[in-house]
């Protein structure tokens, strides 16, 4: 099984990620549309980044 940890901590970096994008091309909005969506599609990339390492690097 996967370590729930592990996915868990790519999940928030990617959403973190994600919501910081937007601020490199000026809009400093942290309740923007756009920082909602760069969360939203960066913890699924997180997420799956998370699933890929946990494979990878796991028991």
């Amino acid at each position: 099984m996967l370590n729930k940890k592990t996915i868990s901590f790519f999940g928030v970096l990617g959403m973190t990620v994600g919501s910081v994008v937007p601020m490199l091309f000026g809009d400093y909005n942290s309740f923007d549309q756009w920082a909602v969506l760069g969360g939203f599609v960066g913890g699924i990339i997180g997420i799956a980044l998370g699933v890929w390492a946990g494979k990878r690097f796991g028991d």
